[in-house]
């Protein structure tokens, strides 16, 4: 199969008829094999049912209906799961996407070799202030840390080698960092490409000012992890020696010094609590470590989605 597209959505019922029509009429002008898997996360409207209408049309549609919603990140992993094709491109399913980008996505990783390709959104219709500005903000720090040059990480449009997508695992809000998670499995070939940014046609925004914050978070959470993910006493263990070494600096001057002149007081001296303090930190941080370590190596799970209804899957 030439490209599976996957399409995570929440509330769309408006626009999925328009999209497939569109979608189809690439596909048929390039003559590509391909399935479109459509990730209903818990919507509360008529999703489900227009999916169900569009594969009884085409069977190249397929559908996964979670229980109820998890997130952009848990359909996305479940796609990724599902996809059988060479390349596999994502797109969000209000029309701010053009499936029209899809032949260009798909030449970039099968002819140029590229492991993922990006959308860039060079010219955007949404609301300067609180969309546009907060963005650059969030890219730019994600640039520094990740050393990957892309202008915008969290665009929905992109595409991968099937390789890619079957290696890696999304989960929490990790979806705005897929090309971190990309490098870190050794995925380096990472591209991007300008597309096109098409004002709302239908519904409403399902992302308000707090993916802002949170993506900061997810972006200290995703390079914690995957620097120190498999192995956490390595962090853990380093700064609780550090710790343990400084109370135990201190300890060892006190009773020196208490050794030397005995009239000299120990409890209420400044450097005891600061080598009191020092100590548990550094035991507390020793068995964060090792805790971190049984999760690591002993945890299962972390994926697991009520699915209530599939469509050609």
């Amino acid at each position: 199969m030439d490209i599976s597209l996957v399409i995570p959505l929440l509330n769309e019922d408006e626009s999925l008829p328009e999209l497939t029509s569109w979608i189809e009429k690439v596909m048929a002008e390039h003559s590509y094999s391909y399935e479109v898997i459509f990730v209903d996360d818990g919507s509360t409207d008529n999703s489900w049912k227009v999916i169900q209408q569009l594969r009884a049309k085409n069977p190249h549609i397929k559908g996964i209906k979670f229980q109820r919603n998890y997130g952009k990140s848990a359909g996305l992993n479940v796609g990724f799961a599902a996809a059988q094709g060479d390349v596999v491109i994502t797109m969000d399913a209000d029309l701010q996407d053009s499936p029209d980008e899809i032949p260009e996505l798909r030449r970039l990783i099968v002819e140029d070799g590229y492991h993922l390709v990006s959308g860039w959104k060079r010219k955007r219709y949404d609301n300067r202030l609180t969309k546009n500005l907060p963005s650059k903000l969030f890219n730019a720090a994600a640039r520094r840390m990740s050393k990957i040059n892309l202008h915008d990480f969290n665009c929905g449009l992109k595409s991968y080698d099937k390789k890619v997508v079957k290696s890696i695992e999304v989960y929490g809000e990790m979806h705005r960092y897929i090309p971190v998670l990309s490098k870190w499995a050794g995925f380096n070939k990472i591209g991007e490409k300008v597309v096109e940014h098409r004002a709302r046609k239908y519904g409403v925004s399902k992302f308000g000012w707090e993916r802002f914050v949170n993506g900061f978070l997810d972006l200290l959470s995703i390079f914690f992890m995957g620097k120190f993910g498999k192995r956490p006493m390595h962090f853990f263990g380093l700064w609780g020696t550090i710790f343990f070494l400084i109370g135990f600096a201190f300890s060892l001057y006190l009773i020196i010094s208490k050794l030397i002149n005995f009239e000299y007081g120990i409890t209420n001296r400044p450097g005891f609590f600061i080598a009191l303090t020092a100590i548990i930190i550094g035991v507390q941080l020793f068995l964060a470590g090792f805790l971190g370590e049984l999760i690591s190596r002993n945890s299962t799970g972390r994926n697991n989605y009520l699915i209530e209804e599939k469509e050609g899957l």
